[in-house]
C-alpha cells in the first residue's frame, strides 16, 4: 500500500521546481497520487477494509485542496500538473 523509497525519490524528482524541493505542491501531489492508485488496488482486492477506505478519502481531500491551492496561484502550473499526472478536472 505504501510506496517504496525509491519511487518516492523518483517522483520528487521528476516534480521538483528546483534542486532540493520535496515541499512543492507539485511534488506533493505527486506523491498522493501515487499512494492513492497503490491504496485504490488495495481495496479492490480488499473491499471490506473501511479503516483504509478512510485513510483513501482523507488524501483524496488532502490532493484535492493542494490542487485547488495551486490552481489559484498558477493556474500553467496546475495544468500542466494535472495533464502529467492524467488527472480529471
Amino acid at each position: 500500500m505504501s510506496i517504496t523509497a525509491e519511487r518516492k525519490t523518483e517522483l520528487i524528482k521528476e516534480y521538483q521546481q528546483a534542486e532540493g524541493d520535496t515541499g512543492s505542491p507539485e511534488v506533493q501531489v505527486s506523491i498522493l497520487t501515487e499512494r492513492i492508485r497503490n491504496l485504490t488496488e488495495h481495496l479492490k482486492e480488499h473491499k471490506k477494509d473501511h479503516h483504509s477506505r478512510r485513510g483513501l478519502l482523507i488524501m483524496v481531500g488532502q490532493r484535492r485542496r493542494l490542487l485547488d491551492y495551486l490552481k489559484r496561484k498558477n493556474q500553467g502550473r496546475y495544468e500542466a500538473l494535472i495533464q502529467s499526472l492524467g488527472l480529471r478536472r
